[in-house]
């Protein structure tokens, strides 16, 4: 792992989904729809959602995030043999919008301001999705800018999507640390030349991408003390 560098960024930029907010609140709500399968739902939905995101950058075929969500919850459905109608389809692409916050984030970001360091999301998520995502999650107070992939039309890991980060904060990228519960995204975050944070929340091993996170943590609630303290 790289040693950390002593200064404390300038800011912090923070992805959203399954790092912020956990993608798996849905099982709950599949779960009434399809009974004992909410959990088979969500992560094959997430999974594709992913991989429908790296296959459209890869074939230059952009569509939103908003599209691609509702295009990897037909595929779960189809692929499970579930029968999907409008109204479970609409309640669920809502609960996209409303996706419950991990239980330390808000009183993590609230410490991290407290320290005056510019917070900021980047994410694969639509502007229609992330505006309501949140509002809903009462983090707007605490998050000054919510970027999309949108105006780039691609997705993570490309480095034309980290570059938005430099251009909207307007600060160089060796002052910017980048926080990912996602491996591959702080690998192409520290590629780009981020200050990486991975939260690795199931102790997963990194990914051989040819670069490593600068500092791997378990909970997001870690992240003040790393930021607050130097290293010696």
């Amino acid at each position: 792992m790289a040693p950390l560098q002593k200064t404390r960024p300038s800011a912090l930029v923070f992805d959203a989904y399954g790092t912020l907010f956990d993608v798996h609140s849905v099982v709950e709500l599949c779960d009434q729809f399809w009974p004992g399968k909410g959990a088979q739902v969500s992560h094959l939905w997430r999974a594709k959602q992913l991989e429908y995101s790296w296959l459209r950058s890869l074939m230059r075929r952009y569509q939103d995030f908003a599209q691609v969500t509702q295009a990897a919850l037909d595929y779960a459905c189809a692929a499970l043999g579930l029968a999907l109608d409008e109204k479970a389809r609409s309640r669920l692409l809502l609960a996209y919008r409303e996706l419950a916050t991990y239980p330390e984030v808000a009183g993590t970001l609230a410490a991290l301001k407290a320290l005056r360091i510019r917070l900021a999301i980047l994410s694969n998520g639509s502007p229609s999705m992330l505006r309501p995502l949140v509002a809903h999650a009462g983090l707007s107070r605490l998050v000054g800018t919510v970027l999309s992939v949108d105006p780039r039309k691609t997705y993570k890991p490309s480095p034309a999507v980290y570059r938005l980060a430099v251009e909207r904060l307007r600060v160089p990228k060796s002052a910017i640390g980048f926080v990912s519960s996602n491996c591959w995204d702080t690998c192409g975050a520290k590629a780009f030349g981020f200050r990486t944070f991975w939260i690795n929340r199931a102790g997963a091993p990194v990914d051989l991408l040819g670069v490593v996170p600068d500092q791997i943590i378990r909970r997001l609630d870690e992240l003040p003390e790393l930021i607050r303290v130097p290293v010696s």
